[in-house]
């Protein structure tokens, strides 16, 4: 694929950015080269090849999928804030914590 320096301005205006004739000039030079190098990569024969996921052979150790931790609702429900109001109870009903109403 070749590009020109037409196609780097409207790349340009495409991506909302302002660029002299020199940076175009100059990422066109840059664009060029990475895509000769990718046409040169694609140009390798890997028929035969087996796609791999790591560059190296290794596995991952995994551990059991149980349960460690428990249910802890209640403590931490015991640390929310008051109702307020003079009353000493936790803004928390059914569970849930109670919040202020933001939106009307």
């Amino acid at each position: 694929m070749t590009l020109n320096i037409t196609d780097i301005k409207r790349i340009a205006h495409l991506a909302r950015i302002e660029v002299s004739d020199a940076e175009a000039q100059s990422t066109l030079t840059k664009l060029s080269g990475i895509l000769g190098l990718i046409e040169q990569m694609q140009a390798v024969d890997t028929t035969g090849i087996v796609p791999m996921s790591h560059s190296q052979d290794v596995a991952q150790r995994l551990r059991e999928d149980v349960v460690t931790k428990t249910n802890q609702r209640e403590a931490f429900q015991k640390n929310a804030p008051m109702l307020g109001n003079g009353s000493n109870e936790p803004a928390v009903a059914d569970g849930l914590y109670l919040v202020p109403k933001v939106i009307e």
